[in-house]
């Protein structure tokens, strides 16, 4: 019981010489050791995320476009093997698979993003 006790008071005693935290520190107050970013680095981290912003946007319209190309392709693929029998093999089927299968593959890097 007197371990309880003692250990009590120390715990009591380092609680009261500690420095205060504060609950919720206020992000416009300096903080020793700590450096608030300079007003051209705050204008750089702008920029690039505007031109992140930017090369997405690019990007999604790079897609639209493909993915309406592909749509189109796919469609005269269709029409032409249509057109064939089992007898036949055309060889506008074999250049339009392998041009889908071209703009798939880079529709496909692009929807992985810049990594």
């Amino acid at each position: 019981m007197r371990f309880k006790s003692l250990a009590l008071v120390i715990l009591f005693v380092l609680n009261m010489v500690r420095p205060p935290v504060p609950l919720l520190a206020e992000p416009s107050l300096q903080v020793p050791g700590i450096q608030q970013p300079a007003p051209e680095d705050e204008a750089r981290a702008r920029l690039e995320k505007d031109m992140a912003k930017k090369a997405n946007q690019e990007r999604q319209a790079d897609l639209r476009r493909d993915a309406d190309k592909l749509f189109k392709l796919a469609t005269e693929l269709k029409q032409y093997v249509d057109k064939t029998n089992e007898n036949v093999l055309s060889l506008e089927v074999l250049k339009k698979a392998e041009e889908i299968e071209k703009l798939a593959h880079s529709v496909k890097s692009k929807m992985k993003g810049p990594n």
